[in-house]
């Protein structure tokens, strides 16, 4: 899993790269909130999420096999 953005130092203390064993979006979400306080909140609200080169809005319930790549990446707003 890779944190893109200001999101690794505010949490992690810079760590970006982190391996976590998550078989969907939401229990991965859930691992890092218990590894790093906050974090989870921070993720659903701002983040966007790349597995595998595809890119979900709303990915929660999206599967992620034991040697996805996932990113965690800023949502693109609209106007």
């Amino acid at each position: 899993m890779v944190l893109v953005g200001g999101l690794s130092q505010d949490f992690t203390a810079g760590e970006s790269q982190i391996e976590v064993q998550a078989d969907n979006v939401r229990r991965l979400i859930e691992a890092l909130d218990r590894r790093f306080p906050g974090l989870g909140a921070e993720l659903e609200a701002k983040m966007a999420v790349a597995i595998d080169g595809e890119i979900y809005q709303d990915p929660y319930l999206e599967p992620i096999d034991a040697d996805s790549e996932v990113f965690f990446l800023p949502k693109i707003g609209g106007g």
